[in-house]
């Protein structure tokens, strides 16, 4: 019979026979695809195809004799017993990160891990992180970048950086900084334009980012502050600030800064304020944690070093 086992699967198979365990890559599968509830997305953080996924979640199905979602047109549903499956794994996988977390901090190795969109990444965390490294060569730091609010809230996440109020159920915070709301353009475009006032800016392209899960302003909202009426709007939308950051950088239009947060590209001169219109930023930039969970010692020592690092 072992010869007939490729010797990389013999644990897992033990593992089943042991605990009277389904497949314990079906498992992954369908705990992936209840928490999206799209195979599209699972195949995606799994790195398999979408039918991958599919044939997985199916011969759990068939294993446990019952079917775990119904199938709608584009959509998955959770039946009663994927509920029930879904909720017990969830707490499980959860479980078995913080006492793996936990673990690893034993070692030699001493690790940290980090979550924020990709444009807190990109535009201030990464410029901050490389004098971080140099100063604790002992810490390793794993980060989590991602403009999915859900991915940012996974059990192995120390640290969080959050853009909003401040104040959200079992978070802990400290504000990192307040920010200013410009409109910006590429030099180029600001040149040929010569956009003087905030009236003027609604006859041009204006890059929005909608479906974030960032409490972000709107172009309407930032227009009605600075009382530039207007009656249609060019909009062009983005689910990505990086993505709408480089757009106005390659000149398609102006697009809204978070001057304390684009401050690189502002210095850079890769993008350029095109009025004196302003906006207070109606939220802040936050360093949060589970207020359930206390903080390991490498991970104070990453907040203390940021929140030492603002400006």
């Amino acid at each position: 019979m072992l010869n007939r086992v490729n010797c990389a699967f013999l644990p897992l198979i033990m593992v089943r026979r042991y605990y009277g365990l389904p497949s314990l890559n079906a498992l992954a599968a369908f705990e992936a695809a209840a928490r999206h509830l799209s195979l599209t997305r699972a195949s995606t953080e799994l790195n398999v195809t979408a039918g991958a996924v599919s044939k997985q979640v199916k011969a759990l199905e068939e294993e446990l004799g019952c079917a775990l979602f119904i199938r709608l047109h584009r959509a998955l549903q959770l039946t009663l017993e994927g509920e029930a499956l879904y909720h017990s794994l969830k707490e499980t996988f959860e479980r078995l990160a913080l006492n793996l977390q936990e673990i690893r901090r034993t070692g030699k190795v001493r690790i940290v891990s980090i979550g924020t969109t990709n444009a807190v990444a990109q535009h201030w965390l990464m410029p901050r992180l490389g004098d971080f490294w140099n100063a604790h060569q002992d810490i390793i730091i794993d980060h989590m970048i991602s403009d999915r609010a859900q991915d940012l809230f996974r059990a192995d996440v120390d640290l969080r950086v959050r853009y909003g109020s401040g104040v959200w159920p079992n978070e802990s915070v400290h504000k990192l900084f307040d920010d200013t709301i410009i409109a910006a353009a590429s030099p180029s475009y600001a040149n040929q334009h010569k956009i003087k006032l905030p009236r003027d800016l609604s006859a041009h392209p204006l890059l929005s980012v909608e479906g974030t899960d960032w409490t972000w302003t709107t172009w309407p909202d930032f227009l009605r502050v600075n009382e530039a009426p207007h009656k249609r709007l060019s909009v062009r939308r983005f689910n990505s600030y990086v993505i709408a950051l480089q757009a106005a950088q390659d000149g398609q239009g102006l697009v809204l800064g978070w001057r304390n947060l684009i401050k690189p590209l502002l210095d850079r001169r890769k993008l350029v304020k095109v009025t004196n219109a302003e906006l207070p930023a109606p939220g802040s930039f936050y360093i949060c944690w589970n207020s359930n969970s206390e903080l390991s010692r490498e991970a104070l020592v990453l907040r203390d070093f940021l929140l030492s690092h603002v400006t």
